[in-house]
C-alpha cells in the first residue's frame, strides 16, 4: 500500500491517457458481461436439468404428439418412479410481441415432476381445483403486472381463438438459473377445448430411481415402442435441452472468438500505453532506483499500474453489465438473464491476465534500466 500514492501520481500524469485506457477496458468486460450472460442463457437448460430426468418425444420430431396412452405403459417400466406430460399452447397475451412459454400441463404429478420451482401449497391447490385456473413464472408476472386473481386472456396461435385464465399461483425458482418465465395451465382444459389432436400429448417427463439407470430406462422406452404409429426418442434431460443449444450454432465458439480478438486487442493499447510511460518515466525510474528502489521494486510498480489500470476499468464494466442485467432481458426472448458472481470473477481474473502480460515488457524493461544511461537521456 505504500507505493499506492507513486502508482496514483502516474495514473493522473495523462489524464486523457488513464481515462481512454481504463474505457476500453470497461467496454471489454462490459462486452464480456453481457457474452458470458447470453452464453449462461442459452446453457440454462443443460446446466439445470435434472439428472434423474428423461424426456421422451415423437421420435420423428418435437412438433408431433404422441399417445395418451403411453402414460401408464411407461410408468410400468421398471426403474420409473413417476411420469408426466406436457403440450406446447405458442399463445401470446394482448399482442404477438407479448410472448411467453405456455405448457398445459398434467396437474397430478408435474410438481412432483419439478421441485426446483417453488409455489405455496395453497396456491398450487387453488390452481388444482380450477380448470381454468394458470400459474405464472416470476420474472412474467412482474413484465405484464399479472397478480393472482387476474384474468388472463391468451391468443392462441396454434389451437385458435381466446383462452381466459384465472391466475391461481406465481412459481419462483430456486436457483438463479431456473426459468420463471414460464405460464402453466391444464392439459385437462386444453383437451376440452381443443378441435383436433385429442388423445395426444406434447411429450412424456419421467423421473428414474436412479440416474444411473436412466440410459436403460430410455433404451427400454424406445424398445417397447418400435415399429409402432407413435415411435419415441428417449433422451436425458441434459442431452434434450444440449440439442436446443446446438441448433443455435455453437455459442461457445463464438463467445471465446469474440473474447479473445477483444482481449488481444486491449493488449495492444495496454501494452502501447504502458511503454510510453516507461520511457517519458526514464529519469524518474533512473532517481527512484538512485535513491534505493530494486529491480524487482521497479518491477513490480510498472506491472502494479498495468493491473491498476485493468481491475479498475473491468470492475467499471462488469458493474455496468451486471446492473443491466438486473432489469432482465431487454428482448424478451431469453429465458434468462443473469450474470452469475463466478462469471464476473473470471473477467476481472481475465483482465488482470492481459494487465500483466501488456505490462510485463514495459516492467521488463525499466527493471533493467541503467541508472547512468538513464540520466543522459533527461
Amino acid at each position: 500500500m505504500k507505493f499506492l500514492p507513486l502508482i496514483l501520481a502516474n495514473l493522473r500524469r495523462k489524464k486523457t491517457r488513464t481515462v481512454l485506457t481504463l474505457g476500453s477496458f470497461a467496454v471489454a468486460l462490459f462486452l464480456f458481461g453481457l457474452l458470458a450472460t447470453i452464453q449462461t442463457a442459452f446453457n440454462q437448460g443443460v446446466e439445470v436439468a435434472g439428472v434423474d430426468r428423461l424426456v421422451v418425444r415423437n421420435k420423428v420430431s418435437l412438433i408431433m404428439p404422441l399417445p395418451y396412452a403411453y402414460r401408464d405403459r411407461i410408468a410400468q417400466i421398471p426403474g420409473v418412479r413417476l411420469v408426466s406430460f406436457a403440450n406446447w399452447f405458442g399463445g401470446y397475451y394482448q399482442d404477438p410481441k407479448n410472448f411467453f412459454p405456455q405448457f398445459a400441463i398434467e396437474t397430478d404429478t408435474w410438481h412432483r415432476m419439478y421441485p426446483e420451482f417453488k409455489i405455496p401449497s395453497k396456491e398450487w391447490a387453488d390452481f388444482v381445483a380450477d380448470r381454468e385456473g394458470c400459474i405464472i413464472g416470476r420474472s412474467t408476472a412482474e413484465k405484464y403486472n399479472f397478480k393472482i386473481g387476474d384474468r388472463v386472456p391468451i391468443i392462441a396461435s396454434i389451437w385458435g381463438g381466446v383462452w381466459e385464465f384465472n391466475v391461481r399461483g406465481i412459481y419462483e425458482g430456486s436457483r438463479q438459473e431456473d426459468d420463471t418465465t414460464q405460464f402453466w395451465f391444464h392439459w385437462k382444459y386444453l383437451e376440452e377445448r381443443r378441435q383436433y389432436g385429442k388423445g395426444t400429448v406434447g411429450w412424456y417427463m419421467v423421473k428414474v430411481d436412479d440416474p444411473d439407470d436412466a440410459p436403460r430406462v430410455a433404451r427400454v422406452i424406445d424398445h417397447k415402442f418400435a415399429n409402432s404409429p407413435w415411435e419415441t426418442s428417449a433422451e436425458s434431460e441434459r442431452a434434450f435441452a444440449a440439442g436446443f443449444v446446438k441448433q443455435m450454432g455453437n455459442i461457445q465458439l463464438l463467445i471465446l472468438s469474440i473474447g479473445g480478438v477483444v482481449f488481444f486487442t486491449l493488449l495492444l493499447v495496454t501494452g502501447n500505453t504502458m511503454a510510453m510511460s516507461v520511457r517519458e518515466r526514464t529519469g524518474e525510474l533512473a532517481v527512484l532506483k538512485a535513491l534505493g528502489f530494486s529491480d524487482g521494486r521497479v518491477l513490480g510498480l510498472i506491472l502494479a499500474e498495468a493491473c491498476t489500470y485493468a481491475l479498475v476499468g473491468g470492475g467499471f464494466g462488469l458493474a455496468a453489465a451486471k446492473l443491466l442485467t438486473l432489469r432482465g432481458d431487454p428482448t424478451g426472448f431469453l429465458p434468462v438473464f443473469y450474470l452469475a458472481p463466478e462469471k464476473m470473477a473470471l473477467g476481472l481474473l481475465a483482465a488482470a491476465v492481459v494487465g500483466v502480460a501488456s505490462g510485463i515488457i514495459p516492467a521488463v524493461i525499466a527493471m533493467r534500466l541503467k541508472i547512468v544511461e538513464a540520466l543522459r537521456r533527461v
